[in-house]
């Protein structure tokens, strides 16, 4: 039967507490290991939470991607399933992106992997109640890269090509890495810049000082011209994976551009952890994303 033709059970017995349903109440639906490309037989996988009501009909919520840092090595998708989901509760779909690690495809794989990312979930925005008018980029450490690479280039003709949009509204950077070329970029990688570093494996196995020609392309700093989103930029003064420096020097020629940008200055932060993820600074983050909300 539907559940408009069930009964209601009317019974009740003194001492019992009623609570009135609104059908506004939410909670999270949960939908793991979405695949969303398949390249020479290489599956890339989202995960994805969909703010649910009991009801669900023309509903529609902006759209966040989140893309995992891990040193663009494989990526560990579910690190942050239970951060995030306090996103979805506030009213948006939430997305994390697997890309091609870099052992197995260089950059830009990591961007395009994204990018196509994005452009599937607009296509599928029915079956997973996005707005596809209102797409926001977030990640972390690595991800955090990935995340201002393609979210700087999506009106660009680079990494791209499809009938769907690309095109995001504003970009989340969680100490991610800016420029692979800096010398002291990354206080404790002793392999910093050699080929079989973390910078190294991203460019193909490759001594980054020596193809300064390619670790330019990979760096945010490229695409700061032209029209580009509002970006919100937090880091650790204590981080010893990704330099402080790094979002300092990005955040400078944003606004030596005039570019609309908010840096949060974590004091005493390490490499991520709950001064980022919690209720507190996670809502700074739906706070930045709601004023580049497009409304119809």
């Amino acid at each position: 039967m539907t559940y408009e033709e069930m009964i209601e059970d009317e019974a009740f017995i003194e001492g019992m507490q009623t609570r009135i349903m609104s059908d506004q109440e939410m909670d999270t639906m949960y939908i793991p290991d979405v695949e969303y490309m398949n390249i020479d037989g290489i599956s890339r996988i989202l995960q994805i939470l969909v703010p649910r009501k009991r009801v669900m009909e023309n509903e529609k919520y902006p759209l966040i991607v989140y893309v995992q840092g891990s040193a663009w090595h494989k990526q560990n998708v579910y690190q942050h399933v239970g951060q995030l989901n306090y996103l979805c509760k506030q009213g948006f779909v939430v997305a994390i992106v697997q890309y091609r690690e870099s052992d197995l495809a260089p950059f830009p794989a990591q961007i395009e992997d994204t990018k196509t990312a994005i452009r599937f979930l607009r296509k599928h925005h029915e079956e997973y109640f996005i707005d596809e008018q209102n797409v926001f980029l977030f990640g972390d450490s690595s991800g955090g890269h990935v995340a201002l690479v393609s979210g700087l280039t999506s009106k660009l003709p680079l990494f791209n090509g499809n009938l769907y949009s690309d095109e995001v509204r504003a970009i989340i950077d969680f100490y991610g890495v800016v420029d692979i070329t800096m010398e002291d970029g990354f206080p404790t990688t002793e392999n910093h810049q050699q080929p079989d570093s973390p910078e190294g494996y991203l460019i193909g196995r490759k001594n980054v000082l020596e193809h300064l020609d390619i670790a330019r392309q990979t760096s945010p700093m490229t695409y700061l011209d032209g029209d580009i989103p509002p970006i919100l930029i937090a880091h650790g003064t204590k981080d010893r994976l990704v330099a402080f420096k790094q979002s300092v020097k990005l955040y400078k020629a944003l606004k030596d551009k005039n570019k609309e940008v908010i840096f949060y200055r974590m004091k005493g932060a390490d490499h991520g952890g709950p001064m980022f993820f919690c209720e507190e600074m996670l809502d700074e983050v739906i706070k930045f994303i709601k004023k580049s909300i497009a409304h119809d």
